[in-house]
């Protein structure tokens, strides 16, 4: 049975039973398994015994290399696959047995396949959206409206799906995930082939969402900035197991190698190797700016900056992390 409202906040139609669960995890799977079996030879193990728990209003990114068991898991979380072992709950519901409520409490985003209808103006594929998902109209006018305007999608609303750009279409499958007002959104590439003010405008937008509006992301994607825009929290998984779950930043720390103090000189300098008491400090020297990279374990920045500062006027200094393509690198290495 749908929830049945109680309150209209805002654009948010908040009913008595979804506040009643709000202390329950968006995901939580223990043991999860799924084999494809095949004839005459052994069973493929897409997914071997993944266990997590995803708290209301986090953002994870869900990570590994093709393969990996990141769809297998994605299409289990949803309702299309069984699990052939394990439990698993999406909102406080089994995916598979309760399917269809499922579907009015999550939104899915898939880069490469599309819930929009191609040969209908774009603001007609969310009118049918609205009926699908029983949305109220003067509900759905307001969260369209809002969506527009974040999206700017005004200019395009009464295109054909088909003769949209792929920035403009993804901007409307976006928009028809999160019409409903789900509590969970998987996004699986969600900025795959976008120009680079295409996927910051996403990025920004589905920040928002998250801060604003305590929507639980869990993110899929090869675009590893997308991760480092919205996510906190990293997953990632290999030949069907996980293999990394933590916060980024400690993961960063971590796994991700050397920091890097980046100071821009007033004047010429020699390099500014040899520092005394540091250790484990390595210099790339470029004109007035030098890179100082060190491991956070041998010598903090603190220590670092004292020195550089002893020595040498410095007109600026920025400390850089680990990037996140060195951090992921490292993680599949291992």
């Amino acid at each position: 049975m749908a929830d049945r409202p109680t309150a209209l906040c805002g654009d948010r139609l908040v009913s008595s039973s979804r506040q009643s669960r709000a202390g329950s995890p968006a995901v939580e799977t223990e043991g999860l398994r799924r084999e494809f079996r095949r004839r005459r030879a052994a069973p493929v193990i897409a997914v071997d015994g993944v266990t997590l728990s995803i708290a209301r209003g986090e953002a994870v990114g869900f990570l590994g290399p093709n393969g990996a068991g990141k769809s297998t898991t994605i299409k289990m979380l949803t309702g299309i696959l069984v699990p052939t072992a394990g439990r698993v709950e999406v909102c406080g519901l089994e995916p598979v047995r309760r399917r269809r409520e499922l579907a009015r409490r999550i939104g899915v985003v898939f880069g490469q396949r599309s819930q929009l209808w191609w040969d209908l103006p774009l603001v007609e594929s969310f009118e049918l959206l609205r009926v699908v998902h029983r949305i109220p109209p003067v509900v759905f006018a307001q969260r369209l409206e809002r969506h527009v305007e974040l999206l700017d999608m005004a200019g395009f609303l009464r295109v054909p799906v088909r003769q949209l750009s792929l920035g403009q279409r993804m901007r409307g499958e976006v928009t028809a995930a999160l019409l409903h007002d789900p509590e969970l959104v998987v996004l699986d590439e969600p900025t795959i082939g976008l120009d680079l003010a295409s996927k910051e405008r996403l990025r920004g937008f589905l920040a928002g969402v998250n801060a604003e509006r305590a929507v639980t992301l869990l993110l899929t994607t090869h675009d590893l900035p997308d991760v480092e825009r919205l996510c906190r929290r990293l997953v990632v998984i290999d030949h069907g197991r996980v293999l990394v779950d933590g916060d980024l930043d400690a993961l960063r720390r971590r796994f991700g190698g050397a920091r890097q103090l980046v100071v821009e000189l007033m004047e010429p300098s020699a390099a500014l190797d040899g520092l005394p008491g540091v250790l484990g400090v390595t210099v790339e020297a470029d004109g007035l700016r030098q890179r100082l990279a060190f491991s956070p374990s041998q010598t903090t920045a603190a220590t670092l900056i004292a020195e550089v500062a002893s020595r040498v006027a410095v007109r600026d200094l920025t400390v850089a992390e680990p990037s996140i393509e060195d951090l992921v690198r490292t993680l599949y290495a291992s």
